[in-house]
């Protein structure tokens, strides 16, 4: 009897053994490819995403995702995206990427290619019919192609901005937005876009909710704050520019 406890034990404490040696992480990545793709954060794929340079003043950025097939490495590892195709050569100058890095130990993340509005050789370019253009990893020694439809991606360029019906007039118990933020311009906008990344939005005298992300509605209030934070943003911008912000008329931007 006690023989086969014995035999019972030893033959339990080889099974441990062997697990606990196969958690131990290995970081074989001799074979590691890198997919990148626009879409979500958990894998799902879309064909393009867009970039308007008319939603931001200077320089807005769009999101993509890069994700190794393989195991993770015990040290960072950086990659490169490069422009390719479509309207890269009119638009190639307005484009930051960066140093992108995987950390050790991770698999992947979340990044950004950004685009300056400013540095577009002509402003009118993409106001009346849209470009594109194309994103793929520099080769290198550290990763091999992607897998299908994770190999590039594709981001559909625009650059007009629509004044917005209610910036003038508005009916009750909605207010105009040039009560708080005075006289519409095109750059004026943009800028407002940039700081507070609101789009459209409603003022309404009679909400308490300061913003209501479902009817992209704000409070007479909360219109008050928005306005101090774009005088704030302002002369930030000015102290930091060699000339004031001003529109598309010359004339110099208040709020």
């Amino acid at each position: 009897m006690k023989l086969k406890i014995y035999r019972y034990i030893m033959f339990v404490g080889i099974l441990l053994a062997g697990c606990t040696k196969e958690e131990v992480p290995t970081y074989d990545t001799s074979h590691t490819s890198l997919d990148i793709w626009v879409g979500t954060e958990y894998g799902a794929v879309y064909e393009s995403t867009t970039y308007n340079y008319s939603y931001a003043y200077e320089e807005g950025g769009v999101t993509f995702y890069a994700q190794i097939s393989g195991m993770p490495s015990a040290q960072d590892r950086t990659f490169h995206l490069e422009p390719f195709g479509g309207d890269s050569a009119l638009i190639v100058n307005t484009i930051r990427t960066e140093d992108y890095v995987i950390p050790a130990g991770e698999i992947g993340g979340e990044y950004k290619v950004y685009f300056n509005t400013q540095k577009l050789s002509d402003p009118n370019l993409f106001t009346e019919s849209d470009g594109v253009i194309n994103f793929r990893v520099v080769p290198n020694d550290e990763f091999a192609i992607g897998t299908e439809n994770h190999q590039q991606f594709t981001v559909i360029l625009k650059n007009y901005l629509a004044k917005p019906a209610n910036w003038d007039s508005a009916n009750y118990p909605n207010v105009a937005m040039s009560k708080y933020f005075g006289t519409y311009s095109r750059v004026k906008y943009q800028f407002m876009i940039e700081v507070l990344g609101l789009i459209d939005f409603k003022i309404n005298y009679n909400t308490q909710t300061s913003y209501d992300e479902d009817t992209n509605t704000v409070s007479a209030a909360y219109a008050v704050y928005l306005k101090q934070v774009m005088q704030k943003a302002l002369n930030e911008y000015n102290e930091t520019h060699d000339t004031p912000l001003t529109d598309e008329y010359g004339v110099q931007v208040f709020f």
